[in-house]
Protein backbone atom coordinates (compact mmCIF):
# COMPACT_ATOMS: atom_id res chain seq x y z
CA UNK A 1 0.00 0.00 0.00
CA UNK A 2 2.97 2.30 0.58
CA UNK A 3 3.87 2.21 -3.10
CA UNK A 4 0.33 3.14 -4.14
CA UNK A 5 0.37 6.07 -1.72
CA UNK A 6 3.73 7.37 -2.91
CA UNK A 7 2.68 7.12 -6.57
CA UNK A 8 -0.57 9.00 -5.90
CA UNK A 9 1.40 11.54 -3.85
CA UNK A 10 3.74 12.00 -6.81
CA UNK A 11 0.79 12.48 -9.15
CA UNK A 12 -0.55 15.14 -6.79
CA UNK A 13 2.83 16.85 -7.07
CA UNK A 14 2.07 17.31 -10.75
CA UNK A 15 -1.36 18.71 -9.91
CA UNK A 16 -0.12 21.25 -7.40
CA UNK A 17 2.81 22.38 -9.53
CA UNK A 18 0.51 22.99 -12.50
CA UNK A 19 -2.09 24.72 -10.35
CA UNK A 20 0.61 26.85 -8.70
CA UNK A 21 1.60 28.09 -12.15
CA UNK A 22 -2.05 28.79 -13.00
CA UNK A 23 -2.60 30.51 -9.61
CA UNK A 24 -0.21 33.26 -10.74
CA UNK A 25 1.19 34.06 -7.33
CA UNK A 26 -2.16 33.28 -5.65
CA UNK A 27 -3.88 36.06 -7.57
CA UNK A 28 -6.28 33.43 -8.93
CA UNK A 29 -7.88 32.06 -5.77
CA UNK A 30 -9.49 29.02 -7.40
CA UNK A 31 -6.19 27.72 -8.70
CA UNK A 32 -4.57 28.79 -5.42
CA UNK A 33 -7.02 26.61 -3.50
CA UNK A 34 -6.25 23.64 -5.77
CA UNK A 35 -2.54 24.25 -5.12
CA UNK A 36 -2.93 24.19 -1.33
CA UNK A 37 -5.26 21.18 -1.26
CA UNK A 38 -3.18 19.10 -3.69
CA UNK A 39 0.09 19.93 -1.94
CA UNK A 40 -1.29 19.02 1.49
CA UNK A 41 -2.79 15.78 0.17
CA UNK A 42 0.51 14.93 -1.54
CA UNK A 43 2.48 15.59 1.64
CA UNK A 44 0.17 13.53 3.85
CA UNK A 45 0.22 10.58 1.46
CA UNK A 46 4.03 10.73 1.45
CA UNK A 47 4.08 10.70 5.25
CA UNK A 48 1.80 7.66 5.37
CA UNK A 49 3.79 5.90 2.63
CA UNK A 50 6.89 6.25 4.80
CA UNK A 51 5.32 3.92 7.34
CA UNK A 52 6.26 1.04 5.06
CA UNK A 53 8.89 2.53 2.73
CA UNK A 54 12.34 3.79 3.57
CA UNK A 55 12.78 7.56 3.75
CA UNK A 56 15.25 7.83 0.88
CA UNK A 57 13.26 5.64 -1.46
CA UNK A 58 9.87 7.22 -0.70
CA UNK A 59 11.17 10.77 -0.97
CA UNK A 60 13.14 10.13 -4.16
CA UNK A 61 10.21 8.40 -5.86
CA UNK A 62 7.84 11.18 -4.75
CA UNK A 63 10.04 13.96 -6.05
CA UNK A 64 11.00 11.99 -9.17
CA UNK A 65 7.38 11.45 -10.17
CA UNK A 66 6.62 15.07 -9.40
CA UNK A 67 9.61 16.40 -11.34
CA UNK A 68 9.22 14.19 -14.40
CA UNK A 69 5.45 14.57 -14.42
CA UNK A 70 5.63 18.33 -14.03
CA UNK A 71 8.06 18.48 -16.93
CA UNK A 72 5.60 16.55 -19.09
CA UNK A 73 2.67 18.72 -17.96
CA UNK A 74 4.70 21.85 -18.73
CA UNK A 75 5.51 20.63 -22.22
CA UNK A 76 2.02 19.36 -23.05
CA UNK A 77 -0.16 22.00 -21.38
CA UNK A 78 2.02 25.07 -21.10
CA UNK A 79 4.09 24.87 -24.28
CA UNK A 80 7.42 24.69 -22.46
CA UNK A 81 10.62 23.64 -24.23
CA UNK A 82 11.25 19.95 -24.84
CA UNK A 83 14.75 19.93 -26.31
CA UNK A 84 16.95 16.84 -26.37
CA UNK A 85 18.88 17.74 -23.18
CA UNK A 86 15.74 18.36 -21.14
CA UNK A 87 14.23 15.08 -22.30
CA UNK A 88 17.46 13.19 -21.55
CA UNK A 89 17.52 14.70 -18.07
CA UNK A 90 13.97 13.56 -17.37
CA UNK A 91 14.81 10.08 -18.66
CA UNK A 92 17.64 9.95 -16.11
CA UNK A 93 15.24 10.95 -13.32
CA UNK A 94 12.80 8.21 -14.36
CA UNK A 95 15.64 5.67 -14.56
CA UNK A 96 16.67 6.60 -11.02
CA UNK A 97 13.12 6.18 -9.71
CA UNK A 98 12.81 2.79 -11.41
CA UNK A 99 16.18 1.75 -9.99
CA UNK A 100 15.11 2.72 -6.48
CA UNK A 101 11.86 0.81 -6.86
CA UNK A 102 13.61 -2.32 -8.10
CA UNK A 103 16.18 -2.28 -5.32
CA UNK A 104 13.90 -1.31 -2.42
CA UNK A 105 14.12 -3.74 0.44
CA UNK A 106 10.63 -3.08 1.74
Amino acid sequence: MGWVMVVVAGALEMVWSYSAKKANGFTNLGWGAVTVIASLASFFLLVFAMRSLSLGTAYAVWTGIGAAGSFIVGVLLLGESSNMWRIASVVLIVAGVIGLRLTASR
